[in-house]
């Protein structure tokens, strides 16, 4: 036994470097006040690290001698000799605030001294861009989740729940550590080394790394909330914001000046708060800064406070220490919550020879062992030491998540799933019925297989069974992710099923919810319907990082569907509309497609996902389905291409504009329900990039042509026409232009049941769109530029829930 002891040891020893930690507190000497966020650097080496909130800090450091020096803006510098010989607890240093005269600043007649200092800095921090060419550095990154109730989680998101009074209180916690490399002109990469976080939170979410998330306040520009602001030292800041000295300190014999801003023009988003610039050499080395209100979206955050240092390096080129983010958030007394991001910086390596291979489209990579780092992997690195809140949070949420969940513990009677185990899932009572004519009273049951296998599997079997038609339904669903980080997949689709036309197969349960509700109350259908049987196979694969490629075959048999019940509970006398007769057939056919993205990754340990830190982009796609009835034995002999793209691009301020393509040629016989339906609209309810002023499944085609033009204004109009009341009352404002052309080949004539609406001479129509950032939907303006006639203007609510 005390061989295995030693041989255990032995291997820790040479896995983590021997290093001991040194822990006290940082306050002020007289007043015994912590001072949060102290900076805490070794004499002679790029390490160092901050206190936290409390004042606590913590550094590791290898064994032997070493020089601490700790500083703060207003006090004199201390240093402490150390020997680590083994780890160092309450080794607290106490600073003495500065007592040197410092000159009093006299404003006189003329220009504001405070823009002499300001221009001064822009200069330096032009000086300093040129000295950088590339760097590299170590990162610790903590966030906190704050809210009033508890949160639930998906593999990528953080879903907030209502109610739970008015104490926020940690809900989750997540920590990293990373390494980033920066080249110029604009190659940057991450790569997360070990990772932890509360057991409520799910390991994908954590890759909120220090580089990533932290915005420089050397940059010219700095984004927040989606909204890009003109940062203290750009080159338009003077004429963006108003500065003034608010006073003089120092940090031992140096003269900081103290700089309050805030934007010239209230209405303009931008920062407001405080920044501290050297005399004589003009470095910025701290900000502490709060969004105004017109940077504040809705009002729905009551703060976001964001700090930031900066310490000399190599040739006193000045690099961010730190970077913390403090936010609460009250949206409409629904859902309270605040956010907090702690990181540090160290380990800088200015102007090395980094090798252009680490660079890639993936910015952010997680080590595949990064899950894996045990405790004796987190005490041997830097970390910011836990405050008593966060100490306590963590023992709780990890306590509670160890607790058996019951079935009474996920049930809801609005739940359109149970979730019985975190990788199975059945039925809720939301999706347990159905009603429409075709089917009449319909139940509906199913089994839900996620992410089992390592992430890589996924599964569902459904059932039905219609009063009406008396038809039992079945599908199956499978889906197996493999290759490096899951960028190829599987897919098995077999099937005996309703669908719904032009809308894929049963559609969400929400939706079917409430289509459900409307006839049986309103005997009013929006949808068609159709039976299909059979089966679809699909290959999908990542075979470069910016090109997609898939394959599969499709095996259909599609029959009519009829109204079989005339049943409602009100509307007694009024009739079901006919339900739309399809082309009865059996299809074979071979289906192939691609995509091109040429967005950054992040790679999260188990995916890819692709980000683009709102900056513009272009995304392209484009498929074929080929039916031949000889090879195939299919009954239709067609081939179908579609072509679409969508950019997202930036026009100015913080305005964006985004196109939509779709393409679509047939030649030969398609059957009418592969048709490609001119996305439309129900009566007084609409969606983004569709035609405002067609009708739902009004229009279609074999051969279309369609873009979507839509162009997004935020508030930014309102403000720079100075309109009263508009340009504060957070209104935005868009504006769309579509059009459409579609016609029929000969083939889909020769098959086709009825005659269709075509726009051989293609439909225009304009419109705009107003709301406000709190409410999730726009009162939408729309006309129709020629066809005149039926809908030549309409109003409709446009909302993200429809």
């Amino acid at each position: 036994m005390k061989i295995i002891v030693v041989i255990v040891t032995f291997f820790s020893l040479n896995i983590f470097p021997q290093t001991f930690s040194i822990r006290g507190k940082i306050a002020d000497k007289e007043t015994g006040y912590a001072l949060a966020y102290a900076n805490i650097r070794v004499l002679n080496s790029s390490l160092g690290t901050t206190s936290n909130i409390e004042g606590e800090y913590e550094i590791k450091l290898p064994a032997g001698k070493h020089n601490l020096v700790a500083s703060y803006i207003g006090y004199k510098t201390d240093t402490i000799s150390v020997d680590l010989k083994s780890d160092i607890k309450n080794r607290n240093l106490n600073l003495l605030s500065t007592d040197i005269s410092l000159p009093e600043v006299v404003v006189l007649p003329g220009e504001n001294p405070a823009l002499g200092i300001i221009r001064k800095a822009i200069e330096k921090k032009k000086e300093r861009e040129k000295k950088i060419t590339s760097f590299e550095f170590d990162a610790y990154t903590k966030g906190v989740v704050k809210t009033t109730n508890e949160i639930t989680t998906g593999s990528h998101s953080i879903h907030l729940n209502p109610g739970g009074g008015d104490t926020l209180k940690i809900a989750g916690i997540v920590e990293n550590e990373s390494k980033g490399y920066f080249q110029k002109p604009d190659n940057y990469k991450e790569v997360i080394t070990a990772r932890k976080q509360t057991a409520n939170f799910p390991s994908t979410i954590n890759v909120l790394t220090g580089g990533r998330v932290m915005q420089n306040f050397y940059n010219d520009e700095i984004s927040f909330l989606g909204i890009y602001l003109p940062g203290p030292l750009a080159d338009n800041s003077l004429s963006y914001y108003y500065f003034y000295i608010e006073g003089t300190l120092a940090i031992d014999d140096k003269t900081v000046y103290k700089i309050h801003m805030s934007p010239d023009n209230e209405s303009d988003p931008g920062f407001t708060g405080d920044i501290f610039i050297l005399d004589r050499t003009f470095d910025l080395i701290k900000v502490d800064l709060t969004l105004n209100k017109a940077a504040n979206p809705g009002g729905i955050f009551d703060t976001v406070n964001v700090f930031q240092q900066f310490s000399p390096y190599n040739d006193s080129v000045y690099m961010p220490v730190d970077y913390r983010i403090f936010a609460t958030a009250n949206y409409l007394n629904i859902f309270r919550f605040g956010f907090e991001l702690n990181t540090i910086l160290y380990d800088y390596n200015i102007n090395p020879d980094i090798n252009n291979d680490i660079f890639s489209k993936a910015i952010v990579t997680v080590k595949p062992d990064a899950d894996k780092r045990d405790s004796l992997y987190w005490v041997s690195i830097q970390t910011i030491p836990n405050t008593r809140e966060e100490t306590n949070a963590y023992y709780k949420i990890d306590s509670v998540k160890n607790i058996p969940v019951t079935f009474w513990d996920n049930f809801s009677v609005f739940s359109s799933r149970i979730k019985l185990s975190d990788n199975f899932n059945i039925t809720g009572p939301l999706g347990l019925y159905h009603f429409n004519s075709i089917e009449g009273h319909s139940l509906d049951y199913g089994f839900y297989l996620n992410d089992v296998l390592d992430r890589k599997f996924t599964s569902s079997l459904k059932f039905s069974y219609g009063f009406s038609d008396k038809k039992f339904k079945t599908r199956f669903y499978g889906s197996y992710l493999f290759g490096d980080y899951r960028t190829y997949e599987l897919e098995l689709n077999a099937f005996n099923r309703i669908n719904l036309l032009f809308g894929g197969s049963e559609g969400d349960l929400y939706s079917q919810f409430f289509e459900s509700l409307s006839e049986l109350f309103f005997k009013t259908s929006i949808n068609d319907y159709y039976y299909s049987k059979g089966f679809d196979v699909k290959l999908t694969g990542e075979v470069l990082p910016v090109l997609k490629l898939s394959l599969g075959y499709m095996n259909r048999t599609d029959n009519n569907a009829f109204n079989n019940t005339d049943f409602s509970f009100f509307a007694k006398d009024k009739k079901y509309n006919i339900n739309s007769p399809i082309y009865e057939t059996k299809i074979n056919a071979i289906t192939a497609g691609f995509g091109l993205d040429f967005r950054d990754y992040i790679e999260d340990g188990y995916s890819r996902r692709r980000i683009s830190f709102g900056g513009s982009y272009i995304t392209f796609g484009g498929d074929v389905t080929y039916s031949n009835s000889a090879f195939l034995k299919s009954n239709l002999d067609f081939t179908k291409y579609g072509l679409w793209s969508f950019t997202n691009l930036r026009t100015f301020r913080n305005c964006v504009l985004n196109l939509r393509t779709d393409l679509v040629y047939n030649y030969g016989k398609l059957p009418y329900q592969m048709f490609y339906p001119i996305a439309g609209n129900i009566d007084y309810f609409s969606r983004s990039y569709t035609f405002r002023t067609l009708n739902y499944n009004e229009a279609f085609g074999d051969r279309v042509a369609a873009f979507y033009l839509e162009h997004y204004f935020g508030s930014e109009i309102f403000r720079w026409l100075s309109i009263p009341g508009l340009k504060d009352w957070d209104v935005f404002l868009d504006s769309f232009l579509n059009g459409v052309y579609s016609d029929l080949s000969g083939g889909s004539k020769s098959i086709l049941a009825a005659p269709q609406k075509l726009f051989k001479n293609p439909l225009f129509e304009i419109g705009f769109g107003i709301g406000h950032q709190l409410f999730p939907f726009e009162l939408v303006f729309a006309w129709r530029l020629n066809h005149r006639g039926e809908n030549n203007f309409r109003i409709s609510i446009n909302s993200f829930f429809y």
